[in-house]
């Protein structure tokens, strides 16, 4: 038999409802995993961001941590630092579940991404508008995201959607770990005895309307961000 009448031999028996919710189960730890690990990640990149900005924190000593924290997390391989997360919950005994192991691992490593994403945004706005806003009395925070914020996000979202995309995909390694998500309930089903290109042609028509709906949902954003008008009232 093909390959293909080996699929539509095994598709009967395969598609059933037990199957679908077990596939349905592993795209929701996936998106626990992704879409939560980024949300926190980029909540902690633009904490980043801001220590790095001499505007509003003049500590150098500051600036300099939140550097070698982005440009450590940078270079580390996704899964090293999921590995390295999972043994140090295990050395400090916290007997953490893998899902949290997997957002925590997912946040750090994001966090790097999304600081290095928004500093690039905030460079991009001309120096003078920072000089303008503090000599119009506007505090540094008020000045960062009613002046200078709203200007940058046409250069941080593109690279921005771009990571968290990646980050799903990257979301196959955390079954390293035992974590059940996406790419790991293919290999379960595989093993169960059925087609290879039955499971994992599955699991990629999975993955693709998953990031086809997270880059749709985050382009809408991306317009009503960049559509918002700059108030300038101090």
């Amino acid at each position: 038999m093909s390959a293909w009448q080996i699929v539509l031999a095994e598709a009967p028996r395969f598609f059933t409802y037990w199957n679908m919710l077990f596939l349905a189960q592993a795209v929701a730890n996936t998106l626990v995993a992704s879409v939560v690990g980024c949300g926190l990640g980029y909540a902690l990149g633009f904490l980043l961001a801001v220590l790095r900005l001499p505007q509003v924190v003049p500590l150098a000593a500051v600036r300099a941590t939140a550097i070698l924290w982005v440009e450590a997390f940078r270079r580390i391989p996704f899964l090293v630092l999921l590995l390295l997360v999972f043994f140090s919950t295990q050395a400090m005994r916290l007997d953490a579940p893998l899902w949290s192991v997997a957002v925590a691992a997912v946040a750090i490593r994001m966090s790097a991404l999304a600081a290095e994403n928004i500093r690039a945004g905030l460079d991009s706005v001309r120096p003078q508008q920072w000089e303008a806003a503090l000599t119009m009395n506007f505090w540094p925070l008020t000045a960062l995201f009613r002046i200078v914020l709203p200007q940058s996000w046409r250069v941080i979202l593109p690279p921005s959607i771009v990571h968290v995309l990646s980050m799903v995909k990257e979301t196959s390694l955390v079954s390293q770990i035992g974590f059940i998500e996406l790419t790991f309930a293919a290999k379960m089903l595989t093993q169960r005895g059925f087609s290879a290109i039955l499971t994992y042609g599955t699991a990629l028509v999975m993955y693709f309307l998953v990031s086809w709906l997270l880059a749709s949902l985050a382009r809408a954003a991306g317009r009503k961000l960049t559509a918002r008008p700059i108030i300038l009232t101090p």
